[in-house]
């Protein structure tokens, strides 16, 4: 996407002014972001997001017709690059799973600290995906998300401590096993998330939204 500012330009998505209006407020107030447009509704989101290419789409999932997961799926089939933030008040892992399965690069529900938009925001635009704390140890982005491809929990603990950049050897001590089984179970998880080396592995667990 092209950029027209200095700063980090935001497309806000919400169908209540007043919600909009407040959100506004808090990510401006950081310097380094600026809100270029608001929309109401998914169809005048994706206009909005072709017309202004903003860097950060944060958007409600409840929207009027179509929902936010829909009008994300329009703004990726436009720009597979698109960042997307889902801001909602929905908490269960069930909608948390759904947006980030739907190519969400963020998710933050609206009971979060007023900070927490403004860090996901910031993550958001360096590349990193991100989960507000109160559903980031659902099955979203944790034991969840690796779960789904059959790891066992003793695979996810070791593909956690590979993660953290800790040795064989390490992980050995920290799980009070041997180098032969930690061996045995970072093989089992590089052949359930189709991994051959550990570049890949990693590059995996933060498809996964995993992170260090």
């Amino acid at each position: 996407m092209t950029q027209n500012t200095d700063r980090l330009s935001v497309l806000l998505v919400d169908d209540h002014a007043v919600v909009r209006e407040g959100y506004r407020r808090l990510l401006e107030r950081h310097g380094e972001i600026a809100v270029i447009a608001e929309a109401s509704d998914a169809a005048s989101a994706h206009s909005l997001f072709i017309s202004l290419a903003p860097r950060i789409v944060v958007m409600d999932i409840t929207l009027p017709g179509p929902s936010g997961v829909e009008a994300m799926r329009s703004m990726l089939l436009h720009d597979p690059d698109a960042r997307v933030l889902i801001f909602s008040v929905h908490e269960d892992a069930i909608f948390v799973r759904r947006a980030l399965q739907a190519g969400a690069f963020g998710y933050v529900t609206k009971a979060s600290a007023p900070n927490v938009l403004v860090e996901a925001v910031l993550s958001v635009a360096r590349g990193k995906k991100y989960l507000s704390p109160d559903v980031a140890q659902s099955v979203a982005l944790g034991e969840g998300a690796a779960y789904s491809y059959g790891l066992t929990q003793r695979e996810f603990d070791v593909l956690r401590l590979i993660i953290h950049g800790r040795t064989i050897q390490e992980i050995a001590d920290a799980l009070g096993l041997n180098t032969k089984t930690v061996a045995n179970h970072q093989t089992a998880v590089r052949q359930k998330l189709g991994a051959d080396t550990t570049i890949a592995l990693l590059r995996r667990a933060s498809e996964l939204g995993l992170s260090s």
